[in-house]
Parts: structure tokens; C-alpha cells; sequence
């Protein structure tokens, strides 16, 4: 993995639960020398609830090296500080606080290496009224507002079918850690960098939340349809749904004619995108009585032909099945020594100077370098099998 745009940088990863090995697996993915320091007793069900040979860890923790020490001795803390004075990135995301209990925190290894970039993930922030609360992906989804604009209107709140806060804050982490690292190539001096479970989640929330802020309009559960792009949304067709987005002026002609129902287009409450909006009920049942009568490929063939978006609603498996999605590769290959060759999800992002391998490394076993990181530091047989007597690893 050398030739990846990472592959100079040294990162200790301390992150559990699924934000903080996000953002990690992002820097790792793109050639991180990455350390994954877990406790000696940390053996059986992750924090996401993942046997660590469950598809959900293997698909977090891939190439990575993994070592134990227990944090809490002194020796362990040693251990880790003697790590930290050469790391490029440090990337957690306890609760708030526990950091510092366990003195890991940025100001004590920036103390020791001032060119550290250190990464930080907590439910609801660093600081204020809430920051040491406890915090996972579905209590930032409600609170922060995503709940109350999924699902259908007067079914009650709906979380989304990912956790999207948990993977948006990782994403968004990873993209700070590049962005302190670019920075240290100009001031030679690194810094603490952090989000949370809710700062992402609100940053997702995109138009929605920037329709309370600038309009005063507060969203409201719409269903398959577009909140303000009709029509665009869910259709019935003689053996399943599509998906159509045509809204706009252009794309609504568009798709009248390509459905065969260019009057459509002249109906009195189809004029513009405000009465379409209007009368959206009226406008997304026409449609559905028109695509009804036809199969989804029939209907996906015309409607593309004529330049509108639109599409199957997949299972996953057949979304791993389309044609283009194989084309992608996003599926990638992994030989693990125990699970046999198995597939992970790889990288969206392409680079034309820097693609990624063809094979990914799989996930470490618990431990599974922690005496090779060791001897990398000075410790011989002797000093590290007393390490493991002592309970530091």
C-alpha cells in the first residue's frame, strides 16, 4: 500500500461502537499505518454487538494492526505515551470525559508531540451541558431532528435504515484529520480536532434544516416524496415500483412525454413546480395510474431514454447484482485466515494515480501484533513476557 496517498502517516487508533472506526477506516483504507489498541479483555462481542469475526467488525476494522494494553496501568499508559511521541493521528471516541481520566487526551501527548493530530468523537460534543452524556446514532437521529421529517406523514417517527449519524461524524472526522494534517505541512504543528453524533447529524439535515433557519418553515414527514421537488417519489408499476425524479419545468415535460401523456403538462393544476407542489396528492396519483399499466424495466428504459432520473427499488442483494454496481467493484475482496475469502464494502472515492489494491487486508485478531509493535519500540522477550504476566497486554 505504499503507493496510497496515506502511507506516511502513523495513526493510533483507541475508537469502539462504529464513528470513530469510520473515520479511521477511512485513513486506513488509503495506505495509515494504523495501530488498533484495544484491552487485553476486550475478547467476544463488540460495542456495535459484532463478534469480532461478525461481518459488521470485519467490515470496520480492516487493514489495521492490533495490539492490547491495558490503559489504565501505568505500564500500559507508558506503553501508549512512548507510542504517541511518534504517531502522526490519534483518533477516539469515548464519552467526553473518559479521555482525560485516562490522561490520553490531546494536551497530555501534545506535551510530548506537538505535530500530533488528534481526532475526537463524542454523542453530543467536547464541551456544554450534555457532553459527558452517553450518545448513540438512533438518540442523535431523534434529537437531532432526522426522526420527525422520515416516515410517512401520521405514522410517528422513523429512523432511517442506517446509522447515518454514526457514519456521517466518522466521515466528517476523517476529513478534519486530512485537513489538520495538510495544515501541519504549513505550520509544522498539529492539533485537536473533533465533531459529534448530533453536529453531524443537524450538518445532514442539509436543506431541511436551512428551511427552519432562513424560512421559518418547520419540515414535516413526507413520505417517499421529495419535500419540495414534485413530483419525485415512489410509483407503482404492473410488477413493482420505480423510483422518478422529475421535478423542474424541463424534467416535468420530460417525463409526461415519456410516459405517453403529454397533456399532462397543460393540466391547470400542473402549470408550475408551486401547483405541482400544491397539488401533489392529485399529481403523484395521475402519474401512478399511468406507470400501473406498465413493467418497472419498461418504464425505466423510456424515462431514461428521455434524460429523467429514475430507478429500481433494490434489495441489497440485487443492488450488488446491477450490472453498473459490479463495474464500481465497490464490493472488494478480503483472504482472511480463519472466514476463507470473503468481500467487505470498499472505498467510493477514485483516484487515477492512487486506485486502491485489489485485495484489502482483513481485520486483526485481538492482539494479533501487539509483541511486534513492542519489539518495534525495544522491548525483548524477557520485558514483554512479563508485560503479559502483569495484565498490561
Amino acid at each position: 500500500m505504499t503507493n496510497l496517498p496515506l502511507s506516511h502517516i502513523s495513526v493510533l487508533d483507541l475508537t469502539a461502537h462504529r464513528a470513530g472506526p469510520t473515520a479511521v477506516r477511512q485513513l486506513a483504507d488509503w495506505g495509515a499505518h494504523v495501530i488498533k489498541i484495544e484491552a487485553p479483555a476486550s475478547e467476544g462481542a463488540d460495542a456495535t454487538g459484532s463478534s469480532r469475526h461478525g461481518f459488521d467488525f470485519q467490515n470496520l476494522h480492516r487493514n489495521k494492526k492490533a495490539m492490547t494494553l491495558n490503559l489504565k496501568s501505568p505500564e500500559g499508559h507508558a506503553i501508549f505515551m512512548k507510542l504517541a511521541e511518534k504517531a502522526d493521528v490519534i483518533v477516539e471516541n469515548y464519552r467526553s470525559d473518559v479521555k482525560h481520566r485516562l490522561k490520553v487526551d490531546y494536551d497530555t501527548v501534545a506535551k510530548v508531540n506537538p505535530r500530533i493530530v488528534y481526532g475526537s468523537i463524542a454523542g453530543f460534543g467536547q464541551s456544554g451541558p450534555d457532553a459527558a452524556r452517553p450518545g448513540v446514532d438512533q438518540i442523535a437521529q431523534g434529537m437531532g431532528g432526522l426522526m420527525s421529517i422520515t416516515g410517512e406523514p401520521g405514522r410517528g417517527p422513523m429512523r432511517v435504515g442506517i446509522p447515518i449519524a454514526d457514519l456521517t461524524s466518522g466521515l466528517l472526522l476523517a476529513q478534519a484529520i486530512i485537513l489538520a494534517l495538510y495544515n501541519r505541512e504549513r505550520t509544522g504543528k498539529g492539533q485537536w480536532v473533533h465533531t459529534s453524533l448530533i453536529e453531524a447529524q443537524i450538518f445532514m439535515l442539509d436543506f431541511q434544516a436551512s428551511r427552519w433557519l432562513i424560512k421559518g418553515e418547520v419540515p414535516k414527514q413526507a413520505g417517499n416524496d421529495h419535500p419540495t421537488g414534485i413530483p419525485t417519489g415512489v410509483f407503482p408499476t404492473s410488477d413493482g415500483h420505480i423510483n422518478i425524479a422529475a421535478s423542474g419545468q424541463n424534467l416535468w415535460k420530460r417525463c409526461a412525454q415519456a410516459l405517453g401523456a403529454p397533456e399532462l403538462v397543460d393540466h391547470p393544476e400542473h402549470l408550475t413546480p408551486a401547483l405541482r407542489s400544491q397539488n401533489r396528492k392529485a399529481v403523484n396519483e395521475r402519474l401512478a395510474n399511468i406507470t400501473r399499466t406498465n413493467t418497472s424495466a419498461h418504464w425505466i428504459a423510456a424515462l431514461n431514454k428521455a434524460g429523467v432520473p429514475c430507478g429500481p427499488i433494490n434489495s441489497i442483494d440485487q443492488t450488488f447484482a446491477e450490472p453498473q454496481v459490479k463495474h464500481l467493484g465497490i464490493a472488494r475482496p478480503v483472504k482472511h485466515p480463519k472466514l476463507g475469502d470473503i468481500k467487505v464494502v470498499g472505498q467510493p472515492i477514485n483516484m487515477s494515480d492512487n486506485p486502491q489494491p485489489a485485495e484489502l487486508r482483513p481485520t486483526p485478531e485481538l492482539g494479533e501484533h501487539t509483541e511486534e509493535v513492542l519489539a518495534s519500540l525495544g522491548y525483548d522477550r524477557k520485558a514483554i513476557d512479563s508485560l503479559k504476566a502483569g495484565g498490561v497486554i
